[in-house]
Formats: structure tokens, sequence, C-alpha cells
């Protein structure tokens, strides 16, 4: 496997180059939303990378439970990071474009000193975006430590989200940008809700429970609590579809699939994607 990736990490690097720029009642054990082929009603416009003959070479053409299966398969060949090599790691995918000594927090959005990393108030940490008690896998190497999913954010405003699923509404968090929260739910600001949300689906995709961890799924439900479900399965389809990948969002994707995992979000790559897995 691993000299089958090389080989088309080899052919992808040749075609391409990076461009970097600038409501269901609460359940614990409601059940998870179900891959399906059937056809939907709206179907976003197929999109083409430069990866789909080789990175996704398995995948293309293929659609609800066949191509999840695919995505799994392709996305399970990477490299794991330890939970301390994550400082670095996210001063580099997430890195300021217009101040490289900075980062950009996920959800407040404030660019912030590099070396401001921490657990003190003033600092930013490792937010896991896939909350890591839905499924229990805290910060062990696997999920509590895919790039896919952690992105840093203020400490406090990290705390207010807590591990609460995500929908719309509530009041609004101090100073987090226009994110939004109540009892049982996060709202992210608007800039990010699509990318808040591909994280998700990716996490639902590679993480099956074939490895160790738990099967990882999207419902249509908050307060999920420790089960290993995040909602709401149809705010999320919407922000992906309301917020379609950026500059920093494919750059981000890039670099981890260049220096450190070695594999890809597919729906940064593919957002239709989403919508022909959901």
């Amino acid at each position: 496997m691993r000299a089958i990736r090389t080989r088309r990490r080899k052919a992808a690097a040749l075609a391409t180059a990076v461009v970097l720029a600038g409501l269901a009642t609460p359940s614990l054990t409601a059940a998870p939303a179900t891959a399906t082929t059937a056809a939907h009603t709206a179907t976003p416009t197929a999109t083409t990378t430069d990866y789909d003959s080789t990175y996704y070479e398995d995948a293309i053409g293929k659609t609800g439970t066949s191509l999840k299966s695919s995505l799994h398969t392709i996305i399970s060949d990477q490299t794991k990071l330890s939970y301390s090599a994550l400082w670095d790691a996210l001063k580099d995918t997430d890195e300021d474009p217009a101040d490289t000594g900075n980062v950009i927090l996920v959800y407040s959005g404030v660019s912030r000193s590099k070396s401001l990393n921490g657990g003190d108030t003033g600092d930013w940490n490792r937010e896991h975006v896939w909350a890591k008690s839905h499924g229990g896998f805290g910060t062990s190497t696997g999920p509590g430590t895919d790039l896919h999913h952690l992105r840093p954010e203020d400490v406090r405003v990290n705390g207010v989200r807590g591990n609460k699923d995500f929908d719309n509404g509530g009041s609004a968090v101090s100073n987090g940008g226009g994110s939004l929260t109540d009892s049982d739910s996060f709202e992210p600001r608007d800039a990010v809700k699509g990318d808040v949300a591909r994280m998700i689906f990716y996490m639902a995709v590679r993480y099956e429970g074939g490895d160790g961890w738990a099967d990882l799924e999207v419902n249509g439900s908050v307060g999920n609590g420790s089960s290993p479900y995040i909602g709401r399965l149809s705010v999320l389809k919407a922000w992906s579809d309301e917020d379609p990948p950026d500059a920093f969002e494919e750059r981000r994707n890039q670099v981890i699939y260049d220096a450190y995992q070695h594999n890809r979000n597919p729906f940064v790559d593919h957002p239709e994607w989403v919508e022909s897995i959901w």
C-alpha cells in the first residue's frame, strides 16, 4: 500500500502545486445517519481535481455506501502523529497567510502569535472539532491526533464549545468571531461553517470501527454526549453547501497531505461527495 501511495503522490505532484491565498429531540442513543445510494433532489456540481486519476482513482464514479467504503480505504492509509507533535504541525497548517508568525483561530477568526500556544488565558490550544468525548478516543494517537479535525482555538472559546454538537442558533460567544452557543449546541462563525462540516464528514468516513476505535457517525440529533455520534446532519450538510472550500482550507488539506499525514480530506477536494454519501 505504501508503494502504491508513493507512486500516486509522485504522479500527483507533477500535476499540481499548492496554491496559497490570503429539530429532532436530543437523544443519547439516537441512531446514526445511514449512507445511501438513492438519488437526491439536488446534486451539487461535480468537481475534478489533479488527484482523481491517482489518489482517488478507486472512488471516482461511485456513490453512497460504495463511495464511502472506497474513501475509507483510501484515507486510512496515513502517517499518525503524536499529541505533542500537533503543536508544531498546527503552526504550519493554520498559518496566517498575512502574518507567518501567527495562526488563525478556527472559531474566533483571530490571528494570534504561534508562540502563544498553551493552556492559559490568552493562549490558543488544540481544538478537537469532532469532540474527543464523542467516541471516547481522547488524545490517543489516531482520531485524537488526526490533523484533519484539529485546529487552533482560543483556550476560553474552546472551553465554551466543549463537546457540544453543531446546530444553528444560540447566544453570541464572547470574542467568538460571531459564533453562537446554547445548552446543547455550537454554531461557528459563517466563514468556517463549511470547514467544520467537512472535518466532521472526514471523521465519519475515516473512523469506521475497524481499527480499535469507535465507529464515528453523523446523525440528526444534538445532545449526543459520549456516544460516537455528532449532529446535526441536516445543518452540517447545509453549512458545507453554503460555505464551499476556500484557499485557506485547500492549502491546509495540501500541507497535511504533503508534510504530515499523507492523506487528504476528500470533502475539501470533492464537496459534492457529501450529498453523494449522506
